[in-house]
């Protein structure tokens, strides 16, 4: 467990019904280390305002400071976000990104913007809880239920689309989630302490591209780049998504409709250029960006952990902050995990190319999939049944790979299909749900990776000594083939 996790889990019941130590948290803010955004929020009563631990504001004094583990609870308390740090853009808790618990599937489902298209019922019928149960878990855990929870991501959407966009005030209202201009402009100006036509007379900067977003994408350094963009290049299905040395761009497909996304990783944050075909889109397009380069990690604590293994220890050193490259579509990851079964990166490309059809820039959707006529599976007809029982079990509601479903539950569902195996189902679980601690010993490239570091080669063994990385084998076997 890492030093900020130990800090967050110290103590019990010591400030305001949450699990957080205040001494530690306190020197956390004393020492303004960005690596703790996002796990706590620092809000100071004389003020009224509630930050980031790294704002760079003269530190409060500790009779005036309340801690809250999440910027939606520090709102329930009357806190108003700060304009100078702008905690609401912090990084998320990498606690939501690794934990496979009802909570940790929750926040992904809120992220993605579930309570804003099915409400609170909609989330609950999800998770497979009742709705007061779930409201309960969520307070206990983050000292808010869905529905504010849910509000604190709608008043962070409605403040990029005030300061990057010209779109009128009450489109943003809706645009962003809210049921009516009116609380639209009660949240604004209790979430940020200003009128939305404040807000954006402070934006600063030449005036916004029709149609485009500008963001920047809040990580936790260090980020090692390279390796995401290398990997994503060279797995790019040529019309769907490219990649060079500086920028990946691709197609999404999104709950009301189509976007394309630029993302260019640059010290401190990701620039992203989103071009959305309905502004509702803005928040599950950024989550699924975020999820897509694993920009919530932390990645100090996952280097650290796996520096204690010897034979992992130097390559960490060379290329610190190595990521797992996950997806925006999970069903998209797993027709690539089925094609990918014992063929070269290359050679899949290919096939992946020939179920686009002609013209279209999205890669094709489950029923799409089984629309395609036989001649457009350039593969063996076992592998083909395999994609179309994928499709038809998506489509029929059956198989749920999204990043809030049960990983244990999505895996054995997904080796019940034909033709899909611990491999497949692995690589699906790291790249599609999410799963920080998935490991493939039997993939050839780990094996050779694993060998040239001095590693057992040998399936078993390996899959025995992988066990010290838990929970985070994903890593290891991104950096086993990279060694490879």
């Amino acid at each position: 467990m890492s030093e900020i996790r130990e800090l967050i889990a110290a103590g019990r019941g010591t400030i305001d019904g949450v699990e957080l130590d205040f001494e530690r948290c306190y020197r956390a803010v004393d020492s303004r280390d960005g690596r703790f955004d996002g796990w706590f929020y620092t809000a100071v009563t004389s003020t009224g305002i509630y930050c980031r631990p790294s704002c760079p504001a003269v530190t409060p004094k500790p009779e005036n400071v309340r801690f809250y583990p999440s910027a939606a609870a520090a709102q329930r308390a009357g806190f108003r976000a700060c304009r100078r740090c702008r905690p609401d853009a912090a990084p998320g808790s990498p606690e939501w990104d690794v934990r496979a618990d009802v909570v940790g599937r929750a926040m992904r489902l809120i992220s993605d913007g579930v309570v804003d298209r099915d409400g609170v019922p909609g989330l609950a019928s999800r998770l497979g809880y009742t709705e007061r149960h779930l409201h309960r878990m969520l307070v206990a855990e983050l000292g808010a239920g869905p529905l504010a929870l849910a509000r604190a991501q709608r008043a962070q959407t409605a403040r990029i689309l005030i300061e990057t966009t010209d779109l009128g005030l009450a489109e943003i209202a809706f645009a962003a989630g809210f049921g009516s201009v009116r609380q639209f402009n009660d949240t604004i100006r209790e979430v940020f302490g200003s009128a939305p036509s404040g807000l954006r007379k402070q934006k600063r900067g030449p005036a916004p591209e029709t149609g485009a977003i500008h963001l920047r994408l809040a990580y936790r350094p260090p980020l090692h780049a390279e390796s995401l963009l290398e990997f994503l290049a060279l797995r790019a299905v040529p019309g769907v998504e490219e990649a060079d040395t500086t920028t990946y761009r691709r197609s999404l497909r999104l709950p009301h409709g189509t976007a394309t996304v630029e993302l260019t990783p640059t010290p401190g944050y990701v620039a992203a250029l989103l071009r959305l075909s309905d502004v509702r889109d803005l928040a599950p397009a950024v989550a699924r960006c975020r999820r897509l380069l694993d920009l919530d990690a932390d990645p100090v604590a996952v280097d650290t952990a796996l520096a204690e293994d010897e034979a992992l220890a130097p390559i960490v050193a060379k290329e610190p902050g190595v990521r797992v490259p996950r997806s925006v579509d999970s069903f998209e990851m797993a027709v690539r995990a089925i094609v990918g079964q014992q063929i070269s990166v290359a050679a899949a490309r290919k096939v992946l190319t020939n179920l686009v059809p002609p013209g279209q820039a999205l890669f094709p959707g489950p029923e799409e999939v089984l629309a395609l006529p036989d001649e457009a599976f350039k593969m063996p007809s076992a592998r083909r049944a395999t994609i179309r029982a994928l499709a038809s079990a998506i489509a029929g509601g059956e198989l749920d790979l999204d990043p809030g479903a049960d990983r244990e539950e999505a895996v054995r569902n997904l080796t019940r299909l034909p033709g899909i195996g611990s491999w497949t189902a692995g690589y699906v679980a790291m790249r599609g749900i999410g799963d920080p601690d998935s490991f493939l010993p039997t993939d050839l490239g780990v094996r050779r990776g694993a060998k040239a570091l001095g590693l057992p080669d040998d399936p078993k063994a390996l899959d025995a000594h992988a066990a010290r990385w838990a929970p985070w084998r994903s890593y290891a076997l991104i950096r086993l083939w990279r060694h490879a």
